[in-house]
């Protein structure tokens, strides 16, 4: 028996109009949290540990990509100290805080992450559960 993929979702797309800038973004900032690209086509590529999940590519449609407001993208960090790591690669690679690292008690105790806008401005995240902490707050 194979091991089931544990992700929820088949895979994430988010548009560019500036492929190659957008490709050299996430080439630099996704390796901090063990992420690389797995599947590339003309236009598009695919980033993931294991499977092709985070996708950067021109729209099919020839129009111009566009940042929708609402949505932003948050990848699991192991640690906080990947959440660092993630966030000082995206400073440097050109990205614009919109958060930086540490706690978010609104979103629990456990949470930890950062937020940033990559050069077209999306908003990505880089978030840490501390599963340890989870315990002890549920009495586990």
């Amino acid at each position: 028996m194979s091991e089931q993929n544990p992700s929820i979702l088949s895979h994430v797309s988010i548009g560019t109009n500036q492929f190659d800038k957008a490709r050299a973004f996430y080439d630099a900032v996704l390796p901090a949290l063990g992420i690389a690209a797995v599947l590339e086509h003309p236009g598009a590529v695919a980033y993931g540990r294991q499977y092709p999940e985070f996708w950067v590519q021109e729209p099919h449609d020839g129009n111009p990509a566009s940042v929708g407001n609402g949505f932003h993208l948050g990848f699991f960090a192991q640690d906080r100290e990947q959440v660092h790591a993630f966030y000082d690669a995206a400073i440097a690679a050109g990205a614009t805080c919109d958060g930086p690292p540490g706690p978010r008690p609104a979103y629990g105790e456990p949470y930890y992450g950062c937020f940033v806008r990559d050069p077209e401005g999306h908003k990505i995240e880089a978030a840490f559960w501390d599963a340890e902490m989870s315990m002890q707050i549920h009495g586990e």
